[in-house]
C-alpha cells in the first residue's frame, strides 16, 4: 500500500479532549438514521403488546404523572429496562465485533464465531449451575473470567510464527465447538429447574430484564464505551497491517492487548446480562462500513447498527407469536447463519 493510499483511506480525525474521533460525513447520516429508528422502534415496543397504551399515556407514565398502576408497572418495570438492556447490548456486541473484525482484518472475526462468547456463557454456567450464584455482579465476573480464559487459550494455539487473522478464526472455531459442548454437559448434570433455565439463557433472552440486571451493565457501559473510543484511532491504523502500523509509530503489541481486553470486557458484559446472542457481534460492523462507505471499520456506526439490530430482533421475538416470546438470541441466531453463509459464499468466490 502506498504512503498516498494510506493517507487518502484515513478519515479525518476529529479531537476532543483526550480523545481523537474518526469522523466521515457519512457516517454522521449513518448515525442520524440509527437514532431515528431507534426512536421509532423504542416508541413502538413502548406502545405495543397485550397492553396497550396510548402515546399520552406512556408520556404520563414516564414523567410520573400517570395514576394506573398497572401501566406503571408495564412502563417502568417491564417494558423500560428492557428496551435499555437493548440498547446497551446491541452498543457492546457492535463494538466488540468490530474490534475483532478490524484487529483480524477478516470479516468473520466476532467474538461469537471465534469462540470467545461461548467461553463466557462456559463462566456464567458454572457460577449458575455448579456453584449456584444468581447474582448479576457475580455472573459478570463469570462472563469476563470464561471469555478472558478462552481468548488466553486460542491465543497460545493460535501463536505460532504469530497470530494470524485466518489462523486465530480457525482456532477459536475449534475451542468454541468444545466449550459449546461443556456448557451443554454442564447442562445436562443440572438440576432440572436450574436447566430449564439455563437453556433459555444459553439461546439468548432478554425475557424478564429487571432494572437491578440493567444497572451493572450501564456501569460497564459507562467505563468501556469511551474507553473503546478512545482506542479507535489506534484500531484504524491496525488495519492497515502490522508492519505499516508499527511504521507510523504504533506500539503493535500494547495496542493489540488493549484493544482485545476492551473487546473481551464489552462481548461479557452484554453476555451476563442477555445470554450469548448471536448475529449481532458478526454483522453490526459490516452493515455500518458497508452503508457508511468507509474503507475500515468504525466504532460509532458499528455501535448504532448493533443497538437498532437487536431492538429490532427484540420486537419482532415480542410480537411474532405472541403471547409466547422467542428467545431473541434464537431469532438473531437464524439471521446470522444466513449472513455467515453470504459471507462465506463471497470469501469462496474471491478464491475462484
Amino acid at each position: 500500500m502506498t504512503q498516498q493510499s494510506i493517507h487518502s483511506a484515513r478519515p479525518t480525525w476529529c479531537p476532543l479532549p483526550g480523545i481523537a474521533l474518526p469522523y466521515h460525513p457519512r457516517s454522521l447520516w449513518l448515525l442520524a438514521i440509527s437514532l431515528l429508528v431507534m426512536l421509532i422502534l423504542i416508541i413502538a415496543t413502548l406502545l405495543s403488546g397485550e397492553f396497550t397504551l396510548s402515546p399520552a399515556g406512556v408520556w404520563r407514565t414516564l414523567i410520573g404523572d400517570q395514576d394506573d398502576n398497572l401501566a406503571n408497572l408495564v412502563v417502568l418495570e417491564l417494558r423500560l429496562p428492557r428496551i435499555l438492556a437493548c440498547i446497551l447490548v446491541g452498543v457492546a456486541l457492535g463494538l466488540s465485533g468490530a474490534i475483532f473484525q478490524g484487529m483480524a482484518r477478516n470479516p468473520l472475526a466476532s467474538p461469537d464465531v471465534v469462540g470467545f462468547t461461548t467461553g463466557a456463557a462456559t463462566g456464567v454456567l458454572v457460577l449458575l449451575l455448579v456453584e449456584g450464584f444468581a447474582v448479576t455482579a457475580s455472573l459478570s465476573v463469570g462472563a469476563m473470567v470464561g471469555g478472558f480464559g478462552t481468548a488466553l487459550i486460542i491465543y497460545l494455539l493460535a501463536m505460532r510464527r504469530g497470530v494470524q487473522g485466518q489462523r486465530l478464526i480457525l482456532v477459536g472455531i475449534a475451542v468454541g465447538a468444545m466449550l459449546a459442548a461443556l456448557n451443554s454437559y454442564l447442562i445436562t448434570r443440572a438440576e432440572l429447574e436450574s436447566a430449564q433455565a439455563a437453556r433459555i439463557w444459553m439461546h439468548g433472552s432478554l425475557n424478564g430484564v429487571t432494572w437491578p440486571q440493567v444497572l451493572p451493565l450501564v456501569a460497564w457501559s459507562l467505563i468501556l464505551v469511551p474507553t473503546a473510543m478512545a482506542l479507535s484511532r489506534r484500531l484504524g491504523l491496525l488495519e492497515f497491517g502490522d508492519d505499516i502500523a508499527s511504521s507510523l509509530g504504533l506500539p503493535v503489541n500494547r495496542a493489540k492487548t488493549q484493544l482485545i481486553i476492551i473487546s473481551i470486557t464489552l462481548a461479557a458484559a452484554a453476555i451476563s446480562v442477555g445470554g450469548p446472542i448471536g448475529f449481532v457481534a458478526l454483522a453490526a460492523p459490516q452493515l455500518a462500513r458497508k452503508l457508511a462507505g468507509t474503507g475500515g471499520i468504525t466504532l460509532a456506526p458499528s455501535a448504532a447498527i448493533g443497538a437498532t439490530l437487536l431492538l429490532a430482533a427484540d420486537l419482532l421475538a415480542q410480537r411474532l407469536l405472541a403471547p409466547f416470546q422467542i428467545p431473541v438470541g434464537l431469532l438473531t441466531g437464524a439471521l446470522g447463519g444466513a449472513y455467515l453463509l453470504y459471507l462465506l459464499s463471497r470469501e469462496w468466490r474471491r478464491v475462484d
